[in-house]
């Protein structure tokens, strides 16, 4: 693991103790090391030997590899630029808490989507028809649909050159509505 890989990882493991509902206090009980270090690591003043964080991966329930991964998503920054293409392009890269996704053209991939976390259409140019929850709707450049989680839904482009953004919650991002929190 290099540096800047180590230090990420400090707020994929904070983000996962939070997402546990975890104290540091419990983690620190789970894998034998000591609160003071915990929050070293999670405020990335110290890196985890290769030992430690999978202590840290044990208490937290997950693998070192699934923290690693994490923490690619901790990049600030990452620019996409525009590139032409089958009408389909990812606008963010890598493992993140959000995906998106820009299609262009007169697109009907014909068939129905469940997604298990939130998600907005926002339409660029163009238009688009979208069936969700037995109601049709007609979406026109500059409008945007929100599905929660859940929803059962199709689209289509109706315009030639729409370009259609969707943004979403990652699928392996467990984003669901806790009423007891």
């Amino acid at each position: 693991m290099d540096e800047k890989e180590a230090l990420r990882v400090g707020a994929a493991v904070r983000r996962r103790r939070r997402t546990l509902g975890l104290t540091l206090a419990v983690v620190a009980d789970r894998s034998g090391l000591s609160v003071p270090f915990l929050s070293q690591i999670e405020n990335e003043r110290a890196r985890p030997s290769a030992r430690s964080l999978d202590r840290v991966a044990r208490a937290l329930e997950t693998t070192t590899a699934r923290l690693r991964a994490a923490a690619d998503s901790a990049r600030a920054v990452d620019v996409v630029r525009a590139a032409a293409g089958d009408g389909t392009r990812r606008v963010v890269r890598g493992r993140h808490q959000l995906s998106a996704l820009e299609f262009t053209g007169e697109l009907d991939l014909g068939r129905e989507f469940q997604h298990r976390n939130d998600e907005v259409m926002y339409v660029v140019r163009g238009a688009a028809e979208v069936e969700a929850e037995g109601q049709a709707y007609r979406l026109e450049e500059g409008d945007t649909l929100f599905l929660s989680g859940g929803v059962r839904h199709r689209w289509r482009a109706t315009v030639p050159e729409t370009r259609l953004l969707v943004v979403a919650v990652a699928e392996h991002i467990d984003a669901t509505f806790d009423p007891r929190r």
